[in-house]
């Protein structure tokens, strides 16, 4: 069993990056498979989610949760387990901690995007909502080499300790959406990114979207960028871009998907405004975990062995 501090011990920032782009390569050819998530909600207070992966020999079955009000409670947001095997046995390979997963590829996919959308000459970058994971957002985007950076959050306190963390500084909220990247990562309440915020050339990344009846985005402004998702089935029916879908304002054809953005190479336009919708994908957690595990193999991490 590899815990969470095991997890963050073995695969820095610039690694997960890299593991990541690989994750959207490789689905996007098809090499990887995976259904869209599962949600089982429990209301009032949040909502499970199973996301199985297969690809290279291993296949994945993660269980997370999202409950908001656990933050309020002292608890974690987000937790769970993930299950990996072997897809040609069946045999069970390891159990991993499932926040610290998230928490990387969550992060890692901003700095993806932001490689593959952003202009050449974009640098400084800022994040609305400096939670856990709008926090690996920016350490990962500062891994690839973009800032300085401007934080901003309604707990004025987490964005603080994040800018100086990385050296960055605090800023309102449309002076942190003035920037060349802009990662937002919060609740999905309601927007944070207005029409009016936008310029020529921007690229933003939003996470924060990750079930149906969030948004973070003004429609008038989703409507002005072009657009990508990380998968269409996601996204579609419970990521940022659902609500534009059922509004009939875009539709499938109107959204590449990042994987294919990478692996055809596309250029944009230095004037472009993009936009990409992150809902999480049990591929992006898989690239990981066969990290994990190789390492395991390898004798570069210390995990307990248990039978089941």
């Amino acid at each position: 069993m590899i815990p969470g501090e095991a997890v963050f011990a073995a695969i820095d920032p610039a690694t997960a990056i890299e593991r990541v782009r690989e994750a959207f390569e490789r689905h996007g050819r098809g090499e990887w498979r995976m259904p869209a998530k599962v949600y089982l909600d429990s209301p009032p207070h949040g909502d499970f989610r199973a996301m199985p992966a297969l690809g290279e020999g291993l296949a994945l079955l993660k269980w997370v949760t999202s409950f908001p009000a656990n933050s309020a409670r002292g608890l974690p947001v987000v937790r769970g387990e993930i299950l990996l095997s072997d897809a040609e046995t069946g045999e069970e390979l390891a159990v991993i901690e499932c926040s610290s997963v998230t928490s990387l590829r969550t992060g890692a996919a901003a700095a993806v995007s932001a490689q593959a959308l952003a202009p050449r000459d974009a640098r400084s970058v800022g994040v609305i909502g400096c939670g856990v994971n709008g926090a690996w957002s920016a350490r990962c985007l500062a891994a690839a080499g973009y800032g300085p950076g401007l934080c901003f959050d309604l707990r004025t306190e987490a964005a603080e300790e994040l800018a100086a963390e990385l050296g960055w500084r605090v800023g309102d909220r449309p002076e942190v959406a003035a920037q060349d990247v802009v990662v937002c990562v919060t609740p999905g309440d309601e927007p944070v990114i207005r029409a009016s915020d936008l310029r020529a050339g921007q690229h933003i990344a939003v996470l924060g979207a990750d079930v149906h009846g969030k948004q973070e985005v003004e429609l008038e402004a989703i409507e002005r960028c072009r657009l990508v998702c990380d998968e269409w089935e996601q996204a579609s029916t419970g990521g940022e871009l659902a609500t534009a879908v059922e509004a009939g304002l875009i539709r499938r054809e109107d959204v590449e998907q990042l994987g294919d953005v990478l692996n055809a190479g596309v250029v944009r336009g230095d004037d472009e405004i993009t936009l990409f919708d992150s809902t999480g994908l049990a591929i992006q957690d898989l690239a990981l975990c066969r990290e994990l595990y190789e390492r395991w193999r390898a004798g570069g991490i210390e995990a307990p062995l248990v039978s089941l």
